[in-house]
């Protein structure tokens, strides 16, 4: 059973960071191409980041690039997402996903996503 788990959350201020982690189970996770995407109130879901399989090729919303970075530690079977430079329009409740596949394409597709975690609330405020 496909399992991940979001951690990390929490209230940050502007210009301050945070570091997402995403605990993944129950397959194989070096596989598989992995994203973040987040939500904020009111508005609709929204593909932040996505990593390939071993890593080397990251992709970014234009709204996070040069701020937010993702990585995986596959041995740890964990994905992050460090975010710095935060501003109050980066809270959101933030969910990684699992892609269908290594090469899944285009990665910041998330209809093609087949599992989800339950998501870490982003705060950033003063």
């Amino acid at each position: 059973q496909v399992q991940l788990v979001e951690s990390g959350g929490g209230l940050a201020q502007p210009g301050g960071s945070l570091r997402l982690s995403c605990a993944a189970s129950g397959f194989i996770f070096s596989r598989y191409a992995m994203s973040w995407a987040r939500q904020a109130p009111g508005k609709e879901l929204e593909w932040v980041s996505g990593i390939y399989s071993g890593g080397k090729d990251t992709y970014y919303a234009d709204s996070v690039r040069d701020r937010f970075t993702i990585s995986r530690d596959d041995a740890k079977n964990t994905l992050y997402l460090q975010m710095s430079s935060l501003k109050p329009d980066d809270t959101a409740l933030y969910y990684c996903a699992k892609g269908p596949r290594e090469d899944y394409a285009p990665i910041e597709d998330f209809n093609g996503y087949d599992s989800w975690g339950q998501g870490t609330q982003v705060t950033v405020s003063s």
